[in-house]
């Protein structure tokens, strides 16, 4: 009997070390597997109302977290759209310098203040080689493009259209909808989708402040966006990240989250913004799902 103990014990060994170990390796994937990234949006950075030291506050806090990248909603700078041309060149270099103090890299959404010369009283010439979304081209890259991370597949959405009237509408337009399709067919249809849009697809913030009757106007959220979410039925879409309202909201519907980030100058460094804070979006990745919170960084408008 003893002879017989003596093998026994180490079966049972080495099936508790293959349980161990297997668990271990489970582990050691879903650790592989985890990522963390800041969505930062309606920036409006700009010289006054101390926003260069708002915005860095909000850097070094995101620095202290240490997510792997920062995707930026759009409405970077404080503005383009009013602007002549030598304000709009200092805001976008003021914004290019700011964003060195980020340690990890940053994706660039375009939000409506980017746009140069958009309004009549800037005095742009609509031949000039960076009038409209050409600054921005110029200086940050692409408007629509799209970048993978650990299995997850992440889709940075131009939404704001101008209507050659001196206004601009949330619209997505023909040439992205091809391109959106085009993505998608290279996509497998099981691989999680984010998108990052400035003007929102979807918010209930003019139903909360006027009544659940009440229509969005075309300014605040994206009117095709119906047609832009259909075409992803047959694919993995998780979350829409949306800015340009300066609140945080979060509707989930159909399997899909749609967050709008709040804004990381508030009202537009006057303060808090309805009801939320001056802050920025957290989000925590899985395999093939998500956390979220909204960070607020501490930021106070000097008395």
């Amino acid at each position: 009997m003893k002879k017989t103990f003596y093998y026994l014990i180490p079966i049972k060994i080495v099936v508790l070390i293959l349980i161990f170990s297997d668990a271990g390796c489970k582990r050691e994937k879903a650790d592989k597997d985890a990522f963390s990234m800041a969505f930062v949006t309606d920036i409006h950075l700009q010289p006054e109302l101390n926003a260069v030291a708002g915005f860095e506050k909000a850097l070094d806090t995101i620095n202290d977290l240490k997510p792997d990248f920062i995707i930026a909603g759009g409405d970077l700078i404080m503005d383009a759209l009013a602007a002549q041309y030598d304000r709009a060149d200092s805001l976008y270099n003021l914004y290019l310098k700011t964003i060195r103090k980020a340690e990890m890299p940053i994706y660039n959404t375009l939000g409506n203040h980017e746009i140069y010369g958009l309004y009549g009283r800037s005095g742009a010439d609509p031949e000039h080689p960076e009038y409209g979304e050409k600054i921005f081209e110029k200086r940050l890259g692409e408007t629509y493009y799209s970048f993978m991370h650990k299995g997850w597949k992440f889709m940075i959405i131009n939404s704001v259209e101008d209507t050659g009237n001196e206004g601009y509408v949330g619209l997505i337009d023909s040439a992205q909808i091809f391109w959106i399709k085009e993505e998608l067919v290279k996509t497998d249809p099981s691989t999680p989708i984010v998108i990052s849009t400035h003007i929102p697809f979807i918010s209930a913030m003019v139903q909360r402040e006027n009544g659940s009757t009440v229509a969005n106007d075309s300014s605040l959220v994206v009117y095709n966006s119906k047609e832009v979410i259909d075409l992803f039925k047959n694919h993995n879409l998780k979350l829409v990240l949306q800015g340009h309202l300066h609140i945080v909201e979060e509707i989930y519907i159909d399997g899909v989250h749609y967050i709008t980030g709040g804004a990381i100058s508030g009202r537009w460094w006057k303060g808090p913004y309805m009801w939320s804070e001056e802050g920025f979006v957290y989000v925590t990745f899985g395999k093939d799902d998500f956390t979220w919170k909204y960070i607020d960084y501490g930021w106070e408008v000097e008395q």
